[in-house]
């Protein structure tokens, strides 16, 4: 990785992990166990194998963060089942960001960063959601 890239994902650890604020460099939604998979799968093959950013956390809840572009989430509906992260007024939300390298448990990345300003597509993410959460019973099941 050069080190120009390195510096403009400056919001990306470079070693263990760090809890960044949600709506500054990005925001997030958070969906746990299958369903996660379920959609990081869709995404994948949507997007030729890079949706954009995703962080998984490997232990609990299993969840996915989808990294989002800063503001997307904000006033939007989204199902109930999507946890969103942003920098709405009157809340401040944390989203965890391993590094790229080294040892980051319990967090990996799903699909790591791929350039600058790449993220996951909101109406992407959304469509995805409906589609294999809302509308195939048991999708939501742990395992």
């Amino acid at each position: 990785m050069s080190r120009n890239y390195r510096e403009q994902l400056d919001w990306v650890p470079l070693s263990g992990y760090l809890l960044r604020k949600a709506g500054v460099q990005f925001d997030a939604v958070r969906l746990d166990g299958r369903g996660a998979r379920l959609v990081a799968d869709c995404l994948e093959g949507m997007t030729d194998g890079e949706p954009g950013p995703v962080v998984h956390r490997v232990n609990g809840r299993r969840s996915m963060y989808f990294l989002l572009p800063p503001g997307s989430t904000y006033r939007r509906p989204w199902p109930a089942v999507a946890v969103r992260f942003n920098g709405e007024a009157g809340r401040i939300s944390y989203v965890p960001v391993p590094a790229l390298e080294g040892d980051t448990w319990p967090l990996t990345w799903r699909f790591p960063p791929t350039e600058p300003g790449r993220f996951v597509h909101p109406l992407l993410l959304r469509s995805a959601v409906v589609a294999l959460l809302l509308n195939r019973p048991g999708a939501l099941g742990d395992g």
